[in-house]
């Protein structure tokens, strides 16, 4: 008597390994750690559309506005989504964007340096920053948060005292001629209708996603973030790997410092106020993780993409702004509910 064929063996050869393959690929797409930043964007997008396109939202300049509002926070929230998957925050790049704003224009408006020169000092000081935040943490193990949290009141303090001791003020004017030619054009020109600061945050984005998810430098990241113990067991140097990401988010703070002096026009020790707390939220929103190894740059420029949305969507709508920030405190505790979720129904699956 021949045995009976099962449905699943009657079927042509290579079809239940194309139906685990189509089940994996899903499986796949619905636990990517951007998931519910990219589907909060879309709704946020959606909803503006709805309620502000008669004033001007899906315009043009709507467009442009909510963008440049975006690469502000996504120019440092992109580093800064590394450093927290690499298991460590930095609260003083907000600071940062102060001081090394106040460092180009004093330079240039005070003590006649040439443009570049300013622009090179506050670099080398934001990188200097960036390297004694990581050495401190990797060689005293005391937690990241301590540290630039220290770093955050200290570089503010500094910021307001050198400015008030040098030029007895607290904001600085550039010159008419620092406003123009080629270094003005390359961070804060326009491309089109849109500003360079944008094109500054997707290439950071691009840049650092190919670091992160095609290099060994972006192995290490997750493995310093997830397990630093086991990773320095197997061979990653995960005190250099931190060190050189608090490097990055500090010099982040330089070039965003850069962009804003030169659009603005000015320097002010006030620029950057809560921006350290932007970033983080918009790394969270992205799906990274508070405690390291898990997270993408990609959820992290969606995460930005949101705060410019929301803010210049409000705006747009006539409502009172202050709702913004209750807005966005909705939007952290809904991503990190629904990124838990998810994380919880892919390890139940696997």
């Amino acid at each position: 008597m021949a045995a009976t064929q099962t449905p699943e063996a009657a079927r042509p050869p290579g079809h239940q390994a194309a139906r685990v393959r189509r089940v994996g690929t899903l499986r796949a797409w619905l636990t990517r750690p951007e998931l519910a930043a990219v589907a909060g964007c879309v709704l946020v997008w959606l909803f503006f559309a709805a309620v502000a396109s008669d004033s001007g939202f899906l315009s043009q300049g709507g467009t442009a506005s909510y963008l440049e509002v975006a690469a502000q926070v996504g120019i440092v929230g992109v580093p800064v989504a590394m450093l927290m998957i690499a298991g460590e925050f930095d609260l003083s790049v907000g600071s940062m964007v102060g001081a090394a704003g106040m460092i180009i224009a004093i330079s240039t408006a005070e003590y006649g340096w040439p443009l570049w020169a300013g622009i090179v000092a506050a670099f080398v000081v934001a990188a200097l920053v960036g390297l004694f935040n990581g050495y401190i943490v990797v060689k005293t193990g005391l937690p990241s948060f301590i540290v630039t949290l220290g770093m955050l009141f200290a570089l503010s303090g500094a910021t307001i005292g050198l400015s008030r001791l040098l030029t007895d003020r607290t904001q600085i004017s550039m010159y008419p001629g620092d406003l123009e030619g080629f270094l003005h054009s390359l961070f804060a020109g326009k491309i089109g209708p849109y500003p360079a600061s944008i094109a500054w945050w997707l290439g950071l984005a691009v840049v650092a996603t190919y670091v992160l998810q095609k290099t060994v430098f972006g192995n290490w990241v997750f493995g310093a973030g997830g397990d630093k113990y086991a990773a320095r067991n197997v061979g990653v140097p995960v005190a250099r790997v931190k060190i050189l990401t608090f490097v990055a988010t500090a010099t982040s703070a330089a070039l965003l410092a850069t962009i804003q002096v030169l659009d603005a026009g000015s320097a002010d020790v006030i620029r950057g106020q809560l921006l350290e707390l932007q970033a983080i939220a918009a790394a969270v929103i992205g799906g990274v993780l508070l405690t390291g190894g898990y997270g993408s740059v990609i959820g992290a420029l969606f995460g930005a993409l949101i705060f410019g949305m929301v803010q210049q969507g409000i705006f747009f709508t006539g409502v009172d702004t202050d709702w913004f920030k209750l807005f966005v405190g909705a939007m952290i505790l809904l991503a990190v509910l629904f990124n838990n979720l998810i994380r919880k129904r892919a390890a139940e699956a696997h």
